[in-house]
């Protein structure tokens, strides 16, 4: 297929703006990373008038996707997680084309994964894990089984990329694979949620009493992030939180974590007096050291 694509990416590769070239092919079995196609061209540029431009080929019977990106997306998709297919194609995609090793570096850097890259990750992947895990209790309360079951799934399968990120290593698609091999108790209280022949009340009921412990020893370190952030300031209102460029990544979350936070005394609330009697402006701090 690689051959038969050869006039594509060729022209792609003299223009002046294109950073690198890559070939996925699809593996045995593994369609999912390929996303149903049976190659994949995948093309970073410096800049374009759109983030991502693509492409759908056919060949006799098979299939081909051409991805142009912009340097921009793809940092972002890197950074914020976005995209659950880059971190695969970075490693595993073949370099047909590589100006100044832009490719090279970036496998290596994707391979390392800076400690500041890796802090932002674990703070989304936190608050993502709060929010859902949190909805998820809320609705077993209500007795409303299905939603607190779909809320639970999410909030494991972050807590499995918490896990993953925490070890050095990106989270790919297929990442119960990669916690199975890193830390096989969060494996299996996802294993027994799904396929434990208890009726579903019961297996949420037991998933709760297993999992608090896991996910509040995580907090110091999925905290960590937002927690320095937040020092650099004597305090901030959510409006400054929401909108901190820092922050982007898992702003929609922040409200359900700042609230989680403040009940297990890691952030406090300060209260400012308003026109209104009785009404009071809320703002928050990290609690100065003792």
């Amino acid at each position: 297929m690689r051959d038969i694509l050869r006039p594509i990416y060729q022209e792609r590769a003299s223009l002046p703006n294109t950073l690198s070239v890559l070939y996925i092919e699809k593996k045995p079995d593994e369609d999912a990373a390929t996303n149903l196609f049976d190659a994949i061209l995948f093309i970073i540029v410096k800049e374009q008038d759109q983030p991502l431009y693509v492409k759908h080929y056919r060949y006799e019977d098979k299939k081909a996707a051409l991805y142009v990106v912009a340097e921009n997306q793809l940092k972002e998709w890197m950074l914020y997680g976005t995209n659950s297919n880059i971190f695969e194609w970075i490693t595993e995609g073949l370099i047909l084309f590589d100006r100044n090793e832009y490719m090279a570096r970036l496998k290596d850097e994707v391979r390392d994964f800076p400690f500041h890259e890796r802090k932002v990750k674990i703070g989304t992947e936190f608050a993502k894990l709060i929010r859902r895990y949190l909805n998820g209790k809320d609705f077993f309360k209500q007795r409303q089984y299905l939603d607190a079951y779909n809320h639970i799934i999410h909030a494991l399968h972050h807590l499995a990329r918490l896990a993953v990120i925490e070890n050095g290593f990106h989270p790919e698609i297929t990442v119960w694979n990669q916690v199975k091999q890193i830390d096989l108790q969060i494996f299996k209280l996802y294993e027994e949620l799904v396929t434990s022949e208890e009726s579903l009340e019961k297996r949420l009921e037991l998933l709760f009493l297993a999992s608090e412990f896991h996910i509040y020893s995580k907090t110091p370190f999925g905290a960590q992030h937002l927690l320095e952030l937040m020092e650099e300031r004597e305090e901030w209102t959510i409006d400054e939180l929401l909108f901190h460029p820092g922050l982007q990544s898992y702003s929609i979350d922040l409200p359900v974590l700042l609230e989680f936070l403040i009940e297990k005394n890691m952030i406090e609330e300060i209260t400012v007096p308003t026109k209104g009697p009785e009404i009071f402006h809320r703002r928050y701090r990290v609690p100065k050291k003792q």
